[in-house]
């Protein structure tokens, strides 16, 4: 895998292995190609979730003063989350471009619309649908309704992306 390579890189030149030099080099270098198209691919079968945490398990454990700490334990200390929660923000951060009119063209009829006479959440809740077929389920359209339909109408109707990423907690 090229993203091993590129740690060992990492690894092997680097003189000095603190946090301060190992976290810019692991945002530059590594997370964007894991992170490129998450939305679209996203990781659907086990062993396939297991090699990207092992990379971020790897990266942190590059750091000196952390090697013997717990895998979450030292993302807490770095400041980085877990993979999951890395995957939501950036599929909820895809749906409000595309639902505030980012990508009019290429995504046009992607999310069907859900109305409701409700007085609670937002004007706009896009429609979940029914699934016959398990990998379905794990398609953007139907991952982010879910989550979509959670959050506040106060977020949703958020004037912008910055607004959004700090009323939602991701800052």
């Amino acid at each position: 895998m090229m993203i091993h390579r590129i740690l060992d890189c990492i690894k092997s030149s680097v003189a000095r292995q603190a946090r301060e030099v190992i976290l810019p080099l692991y945002s530059v270098l590594v997370r964007p190609h894991w992170e490129s198209c998450i939305q679209l691919w996203s990781p659907q079968h086990r062993k396939d979730m297991v090699l990207l945490k092992q990379v971020q398990r790897r990266a942190t454990k590059t750091i000196r003063g952390l090697e013997h700490l717990p895998w979450e334990e030292r993302l807490r200390e770095v400041g980085l989350f877990i993979l999951e929660k890395g995957r939501l923000q950036g599929d909820l951060v895809a749906a409000f471009q595309y639902l505030k009119g980012a990508y009019k063209k290429a995504g046009e009829g992607l999310f069907t619309r859900a109305y409701s006479d409700r007085t609670r959440g937002s004007d706009f809740k896009p429609k979940k649908g029914r699934c016959r077929l398990g990998i379905r389920k794990k398609f953007f359209t139907v991952r982010v309704a879910r989550h979509w339909n959670r959050l506040p109408k106060e977020v949703v109707a958020a004037p912008s992306l910055v607004v959004f990423q700090v009323g939602w907690g991701f800052e």
